[in-house]
């Protein structure tokens, strides 16, 4: 992937965010227990957020430069998991494999990306797509790994 312009860079990611939005709302909308229509819905509004944070680096590339990167921890958990689609009926814990793999293959698209790029400022702004998306990750493994540990009690 060859990008010309940090709003291009954008645009694309925007757009990934939106695509993530609309697959959790689609699930949502199929989800037959309010519970699980819960957890589509919680899904697809940090994909909002995410959206949201892109589009307002887009109208202010200032906060490219004004961007705190932390360390996020990587339980690692999804590294050990096989992709699989969703499928109506899935149980809660694969459930969450689907989405912890999506999370696990966004942020290590933007990692490549990254990498790629001789651009320093498109370099920062993939790096700030990894930690958001490592941010989800994160999340996402938690939640599978507090669903397991409550399977045990």
């Amino acid at each position: 992937m060859n990008f010309g312009s940090i709003d291009e860079i954008l645009t694309f990611a925007i757009d990934k965010e939106n695509e993530a939005v609309a697959f959790y709302r689609d699930q949502a909308a199929k989800a037959t227990k309010d519970s699980l229509k819960e957890i589509f819905e919680s899904f697809a509004k940090e994909e909002e957020k995410h959206a949201a944070l892109l589009s307002d680096i887009s109208g202010n590339k200032e906060k490219i430069e004004s961007y705190e990167f932390k360390k996020i921890p990587d339980l690692r958990i999804s590294d050990y998991m096989v992709e699989k689609d969703y499928e109506e009926g899935m149980p809660m814990p694969e459930i969450l494999k689907v989405a912890m793999k999506r999370e696990e293959k966004a942020v290590k698209l933007y990692q490549t990306l990254a990498d790629q790029t001789g651009n320093a400022d498109a370099k920062k702004l993939f790096l700030m797509l990894v930690q958001e998306e490592s941010k989800h990750k994160l999340g996402l493994e938690s939640m599978y790994d507090d669903y397991l540990a409550e399977q045990d009690n």
